[in-house]
């Protein structure tokens, strides 16, 4: 669930794996990162502590750390992220498909699929996911971002899923997808039962 005041509240659902983090988290995050024992772990952990509160310039609103095991042994990493921003544009389908264009346009991809998303709310949302070069980074990323919008018709919704881990890059499109199914835009039933535990990479879907 986002909180921020100033925009809408949206509900989702994040599979077994992922922990919810915030700036405030720091101190913990490093410790975690410590006891994985991981030393490719620890440094994209470092990374992201280093770079939490300027998220929230850019209109981030939630983040979630994903943690999952690899055979024969290791951990596959992967980043979470909910933006919501106001848009001004009245036709909400153009406004999903100006956001997805924008996305697919940029120079960072090295490769990338790009294709529609049937959600259940019925609102326009489109998905891209491939593989990224980061300046500054070695080797290439995994990045899953998917554009909706808001029943208001005046924010726009974009979830992100990056990860290192690229080998899985069709497992994580497919939970990007799977997390955008669960989006609600009014208060859940408490008593439906959430996920809970760990899982492997790919047993994490919806």
């Amino acid at each position: 669930m986002t909180q921020p005041t100033h925009i809408p509240t949206v509900w989702f659902r994040l599979p077994p794996g992922f922990h919810d983090i915030a700036p405030g988290d720091a101190a913990s995050l490093d410790e975690f990162a410590e006891s994985l024992g991981s030393p490719a772990a620890q440094r994209e952990l470092s990374r992201l502590v280093d770079n939490l509160e300027e998220l929230a310039g850019h209109n981030v609103v939630h983040t979630a750390l994903g943690f999952h095991p690899e055979e024969p042994v290791g951990v596959a990493t992967s980043l979470f992220s909910l933006t919501i921003r106001r848009v001004e544009q009245p036709n909400p389908r153009l406004a999903v498909a100006r956001t997805a264009l924008a996305i697919a346009h940029s120079s960072l991809w090295t490769s990338s699929v790009r294709r529609f998303v049937d959600l259940p709310s019925a609102l326009p949302c489109c998905l891209i996911s491939g593989i990224i070069s980061v300046p500054e980074v070695e080797h290439h990323q995994f990045q899953a971002r998917l554009a909706t919008i808001h029943p208001d018709g005046r924010h726009l919704l974009v979830l992100d899923l990056s990860s290192a881990c690229t080998q899985h890059a069709d497992a994580y499109t497919d939970i990007l997808e799977a997390v955008a199914h669960t989006l609600q835009f009014t208060d859940p039933d408490s008593t439906v039962p959430k996920a809970a535990g760990t899982s492997r990479i790919l047993e994490v879907l919806l």
